[in-house]
């Protein structure tokens, strides 16, 4: 068999830069497949060892079943929901995608849009290709020395701020999970809260994820802390933008322009901004539309393909996890524990930022490869607030863009418990603790300390925390509360103060409660607002 008829094989399903074609075919075979039919593509599929595609194809578990050579799915482009990534992992492909080909091209997109929304390019454009002359009605404003606000501060947000100071522009930025240092370097002010970045800027770009947490982030409360004639961009997504409230803003003209590129379903071509509003600038999710971004991402996924075929680093992967066999047999178990802990300690967190986290293994994952629990820490901390999904290869350089330190200790024993892992999140004078384990057979986490006090509680889905005074009747109340609402408690632990000889009545205490539905923020409000209590907190794990 010649070295001709021993190449492997790719499918290009979907258009892509040539450059990225060109790249492969360097390597390998390539087929391009865009204009097949779905009999034609489930036919072919069983040849190919790699696929590319954008985000039209749909690579479901069924799918990738009948790729039976399949080694590597290559997805040009930033997110892999058309991917079923765990189907694919089972079968041991490896899914690649190109997670910085737009930034830069987003990034000059929010740029774009707020100075044509500052000088009123477009409306001035319209007026004069109608062939009217009307040189008075579209003065601008500069964006010189103005102040710009970005609610939002990873990839893209940095890469608007330099931009932006380009401008001669002062850049006030708010995320709770970029490290204060981040700030510094890029000389960007940094705000503790939203409300801190809404009342000093006169123009307003958002960059951050979409979660149940931020939708509708830029609503009514938000455009009320504004400056009047504040200005609005979202290159990001339509669902962070209450659109009611948005109009209401630009109708009484607490806001005095607005600049979309993005809307809360798409495509779209009746909404209620598109007409009567002259101080609105919108176009149609053009972010990511250049022809050096579409090139990037095409190039960079063909990079990967290679590396995943002939045996080099994947750098974009988002399901390989790089640890050796033996040290997974013993970490394996304690992956889901780290990112529980993660998660809990940065929902705990009431720091501005996160500067540091100090990651402590003991016991026998302390006497190996840790890293792959260093990631999993990673990633219950990050996931939901970045702009792109968090994985086990990408947590490491986001948090290392977004100037957070991660300093790892590990010791060979643990005094009370076989394994313990200890995860700390510092914000400058800040530090919040938590501490967990696995116990039995079946691996289950338990919680063994959170705000200072310990104790020993199997975790589950849905957790509630209450720090009082250790005085006589507070878990009846909490207790006789959750009664009343129908919330029904599996477990509970309760951590006293520890003094010379054991815990000291009349200090601090905590309870861990443990409940098998969710826990209202206003349930939790409720009892904190009675007398003794100090702080509480419900975390959905």
């Amino acid at each position: 068999m010649t070295a001709e008829t021993n190449r492997l094989k790719i499918l290009v399903k979907e258009k892509l830069a040539d450059s990225g074609v060109d790249l492969l075919r360097e390597h390998f075979d390539v087929d391009l497949g865009a204009d097949w039919s779905d009999e034609e593509f489930r036919s072919r599929l069983p040849e190919y060892h790699g696929i590319l595609i954008r985000s039209a194809t749909k690579l479901t578990e069924e799918y990738i079943a009948l790729g039976t050579n399949l080694r590597v799915i290559g997805r040009a482009g930033v997110g892999v929901n058309n991917v079923d990534v765990p189907a694919a992992t089972r079968r041991g492909i490896v899914v690649a995608n190109a997670p910085q080909s737009n930034v830069v091209t987003a990034a000059e997109h929010t740029m774009a849009l707020l100075l044509s929304l500052a000088r009123n390019v477009p409306q001035a454009h319209r007026s004069l290709t109608d062939h009217r002359w009307e040189r008075s009605k579209f003065g601008g404003v500069e964006v010189y020395e103005k102040t710009l606000g970005v609610v939002g501060f990873g990839r893209i947000g940095q890469l608007v701020a330099e931009r932006a100071k380009g401008f001669g522009m002062k850049v006030v930025a708010f995320d709770p999970f970029v490290g204060a240092e981040r700030y510094r370097d890029l000389g960007v002010e940094k705000a503790d809260t939203s409300a801190d970045v809404y009342k000093v800027a006169d123009f307003i770009t958002i960059h951050l994820p979409v979660t149940p947490e931020t939708q509708g982030w830029l609503n009514a409360e938000a455009f009320a802390q504004m400056k009047d004639g504040v200005r609005i961009v979202n290159c990001a997504r339509g669902e962070l933008v209450d659109d009611a409230a948005l109009k209401d803003a630009l109708d009484s003209g607490k806001v005095a322009g607005a600049a979309l590129d993005v809307f809360p379903s798409e495509p779209i071509t009746d909404y209620p901004l598109f007409d009567g509003y002259a101080n609105v600038v919108v176009t149609p999710h053009l972010g990511a539309s250049t022809a050096e971004a579409q090139d990037r991402a095409g190039v960079q996924t063909a990079e990967q393909v290679i590396a995943a075929l002939t045996g080099g680093t994947v750098t974009t992967a988002v399901n390989i996890p790089a640890i050796a066999a033996e040290d997974m047999e013993v970490l394996g178990p304690f992956v889901p524990l780290c990112q529980v802990l993660g998660k809990l300690a940065v929902s705990l967190a009431d720091g501005s930022s996160i500067d540091r986290l100090e990651l402590e293994f003991f016991g026998r994952i302390g006497e190996r490869d840790t890293r792959l629990l260093s990631v999993a820490v990673l990633q219950g901390v990050l996931t939901g607030h970045t702009e792109e999904d968090v994985n086990q290869v990408n947590a490491p350089s986001i948090a290392e863009e977004r100037g957070i330190e991660v300093v790892e200790t590990k010791k060979a024993t643990s005094r009370d418990f076989t394994d313990l892992v200890r995860v700390t999140i510092v914000s400058g004078e800040s530090r919040e603790r938590v501490v967990g384990t696995n116990v039995g057979r079946r691996n289950r986490p338990h919680l063994l300390e959170v705000w200072g006090q310990r104790f020993d509680l199997q975790l589950e889905s849905h957790l509630a925390l209450f720090c009082y005074r250790d005085v006589p009747g507070m878990i009846g109340r909490v207790g006789s509360v959750f009664g009343e609402k129908g919330i029904n408690i599996v477990s509970a632990a309760v951590g006293r103060e520890p003094g010379d000889d054991g815990p000291t009545a009349g200090g601090n205490a905590v309870m861990a409660v443990t409940t098998d539905a969710p826990v209202p923020a206003a349930v939790i409000e409720e009892i904190v607002a009675g007398e003794s209590f100090v702080a509480g907190r419900a975390v959905n794990l």
